[in-house]
């Protein structure tokens, strides 16, 4: 290891360090990063769902601005419109446009693959961002777990979908955004969805994140050799609308150390426009950085290929496909 190396581990050891402000500060020096704004996507065609508020609506704004063609997509068409008209003022950048889709719905995800390939040509970046941690279960209306539904098959079957016209696209990619949560999380199919009665928000979402995680290292094995580099991250900890809404204690607690939209947004825009990710397909990030899927020798030890086949299986299945 070199001294950027050692440096950096010294920084992810203690969590705090690592998902604050604190570690993005830190590593944007030790790396030198590159601007943001030196990244291209003229011509380039993002998907971009969860895009209307927090890490996805800031992400948008950057992607924009930046030249991209914006597919904004969110649950309620008004919302959406709203945001594009935003964008559109402030960016000058008239090549964008939504479509409303409930991700855990999936003939709303069919309809918005359908209207994708209609409109585009050409896709160049899926970005699964949306997502929402919520107090009590509800059900999609086939009966999965919403966090589950939205979070994991949901963007399973759009990428799915999308996989033709991804791989027809060179350098397309598909980004997963996850959470640090996923790494108190074992893999689990059985309990991969939590009954009513023994609900727990946070924990629910931090297994749906490790489906999330396990599945982007699946679908690089399984399509990576079509062209298409699948990635996941998570943002660090940073203060959006959903923490707000779903962690207000920890936002307390954690609130002058939480990273701003701007600062968890980065890796994702980064893993979009850098050529860099392309070399570890599969691959998970933070701060620009590679990261092992696990810190816990306990969810180490449920993340066996029999339970990775039968999660691709069960999702599989869920999906419709």
């Amino acid at each position: 290891m070199n001294v950027r190396d050692l440096a950096d581990a010294a920084i992810e050891i203690p969590i705090v360090t690592s998902f604050t402000k604190i570690g993005y500060h830190a590593r944007r020096r030790l790396d030198d990063w590159t601007p943001l704004t030196d990244y291209d996507f003229g011509g380039r065609v993002v998907v971009l769902t969860g895009a209307t508020s927090g890490l996805g609506r800031c992400a948008a704004q950057l992607f924009t601005e930046q030249g991209a063609t914006l597919v904004v997509v969110g649950r309620s068409a008004d919302r959406n419109q709203g945001v594009v008209d935003e964008i559109v003022a402030s960016s000058g950048n008239t090549a964008v446009s939504q479509i409303a889709c409930d991700t855990g719905e999936y003939d709303q995800v069919r309809h918005l693959a359908d209207q994708v390939l209609t409109d585009h040509d050409r896709l160049d970046v899926l970005i699964h961002n949306a997502g929402a941690l919520t107090a009590e279960r509800h059900d999609s209306s086939d009966g999965t777990e919403q966090t589950i539904a939205s979070q994991v098959v949901g963007p399973f079957l759009l990428t799915t979908l999308l996989l033709d016209r991804l791989a027809e696209t060179e350098g397309s990619r598909v980004i997963t955004m996850s959470s640090g949560g996923m790494y108190t999380a074992g893999l689990t199919v059985d309990q991969l969805q939590m009954p009513a009665d023994d609900y727990k928000g946070t924990e629910q979402y931090a297994r749906a994140k490790r489906a999330q995680v396990t599945l982007n290292e699946m679908w690089a094995e399984r399509s990576g050799h079509r062209g298409v580099s699948f990635q996941a991250m998570h943002p660090g900890w940073a203060d959006t609308p959903g923490v707000e809404a779903a962690l207000p204690g920890f936002r307390k607690v954690m609130g002058p150390l939480l990273r701003d939209a701007d600062q968890g947004a980065d890796t994702l825009v980064w893993l979009a426009g850098d050529a860099a990710p392309l070399d570890h397909n599969g691959g998970f990030w933070l701060d620009r950085r590679l990261r092992s899927i696990h810190k816990l020798p306990t969810t180490k030890k449920t993340d066996t290929p029999e339970r990775r086949e039968r999660l691709w299986s069960w999702v599989t299945e869920r999906a419709g496909l």
